[in-house]
């Protein structure tokens, strides 16, 4: 059983000279769950600009500072053990580009909205609606979704539990009390467990075959957390560079357009990261000692809240400081290489990003501003589904009725449609369904 191998049978063309990793790029780039990241916002539809970035725009930088690892860690640790197995770059950015094909329209309230939704047959989480798109909903093959070769799913396989196992069933999602006219959604209650859905366990099981029984129970260990669900241990060694690269991009690119739309201000920035990014600017001191004086702190940030050039200068350094500080850690226990050795960012510089990502969430996106937006779209994607729920023969659109009727009405069906919707495709349908104004069968979707 090998690496290379996909769920069904495929034989590329003679003259063909593409390698496991272009074909599976090829099939997330020109897929319609790419397409359909460029309509769904990294933190919720903050306006049309140049700056704000979308799913689409955020998984390309993932995918690139992904790339940007592999070749890094190939320089930097040229003789160590895990420099064979590291990815080409066509299949690490394919891993890149995917990784967030399943959040749904409205960003994490949109997927905690789907959860509870889903509460009561098997939940909602978009990693795990990730791994079912790659694995049975694109149409690239009869019933392997885009069939990909198994590395690149092992890659994409960020939580490798069953819902079943890693949730809490202490902690089901629900309303909250008080409101007497309007349903409000529990919002820790609702945050789903991060798992691979139940029904997608045989594609779990066909990924991790290759491992030794006592390896696949060893990688799919939970570890119980009192008060919240279960948490997964391990990840494959692509899936952690993506997962470093996912970190980078939120944590420096987030900041970029909070900083570009006015979002956040410098004093607020200054009290947050005085002091938690000594890493970074002793590197600004070493390779740029003419450029301040010996107020390096103030200098950076001026440099970030100043023009837009300087600022697109001191983004990219600070991608280069974090991106050059990644290495290789070992777990020990595992025989396959695969598992064996993983990518982390430790020490200074991930408490500096563990800060940067501190303040976008704090000051953007537990804004008020921002949480009213969140909770407007949580109850969008209910009403949708819901109402799609209760008379699915009159309401769903022919292609998603058969499914429903080919699945004997299983409403994980419905769970994909409303998933794969654009975030202005759930306003639209949601005005189509709810709104007063006279609808017209011309309106588009």
């Amino acid at each position: 059983m090998s690496w290379h191998a996909r769920r069904e049978n495929w034989n590329p063309q003679a003259e063909d000279a593409r390698e496991d990793g272009d074909i599976d790029y090829a099939r997330v780039i020109h897929s319609a769950s790419f397409r359909r990241l460029q309509g769904k916002t990294q933190i919720l539809n903050l306006g049309d600009s140049d700056f704000y970035r979308t799913r689409l725009t955020h998984s390309l930088e993932v995918a690139q500072i992904a790339g940007g690892l592999a070749r890094q860690l190939a320089k930097s640790f040229p003789d160590h053990a895990a420099a064979p197995l590291l990815p080409d770059r066509s299949l690490i950015h394919a891993i890149g580009c995917t990784h967030d094909f399943g959040h749904p329209p409205f960003g994490h309230g949109g997927e905690v909205a789907l959860n509870y939704c889903m509460r009561d047959v098997g939940g909602f989480e978009g990693n795990g609606q990730t791994l079912r798109i790659l694995a049975r909903l694109e149409t690239f093959s009869a019933n392997a979704g885009a069939n990909l070769c198994r590395r690149t799913l092992l890659g994409v396989l960020k939580y490798p539990a069953p819902w079943s196992a890693a949730r809490n069933p202490d902690i089901a999602p629900k309303l909250l009390g008080g409101p007497s006219t309007i349903r409000v959604l529990d919002p820790r209650a609702c945050k789903p467990p991060k798992c691979h859905f139940d029904s997608e366990q045989d594609v779990v099981d066909w990924i991790l075959a290759p491992l030794s029984p006592a390896e696949r129970a060893r990688f799919q260990t939970l570890e119980p957390v009192p008060g919240k669900h279960a948490r997964t241990l391990h990840k494959s060694l692509d899936c952690t560079i993506m997962d470093v690269a996912d970190d980078i991009a939120y944590g420096v690119h987030d900041l970029e357009d909070a900083i570009a739309l006015g979002l956040v201000t410098r004093d607020a920035f200054t009290a947050a990261l005085d002091g938690r990014c000594a890493s970074f600017l002793d590197a600004l001191k070493e390779k740029y000692p003419g450029e301040s004086e010996n107020d390096v702190f103030s200098h950076m940030v001026e440099g970030l809240f100043g023009g837009a050039n300087s600022r697109k200068r001191f983004v990219s350094r600070l991608v280069h400081h974090f991106l050059t500080g990644a290495h290789y850690v070992e777990k020990k226990g595992f025989r396959e290489p695969l598992l064996r050795w993983r990518v982390t960012l430790s020490g200074p510089r991930r408490d500096f990003l563990d800060a940067l990502q501190g303040f976008v969430v704090r000051e953007v996106i537990a804004s008020p501003e921002v949480q009213q937006l969140e909770f407007k779209g949580q109850a969008m994607v209910v009403a949708v589904f819901e109402a799609l729920a209760a008379d699915p023969a009159r309401l769903l659109p022919r292609e998603e009725r058969d499914r429903l009727d080919a699945a004997d009405g299983d409403l994980r069906v419905i769970c994909d449609y409303v998933a794969a919707m654009t975030d202005t495709h759930l306003l639209r349908t949601y005005e189509r369904l709810f709104s007063p104004r006279m609808g017209s069968v011309f309106d588009r979707l």
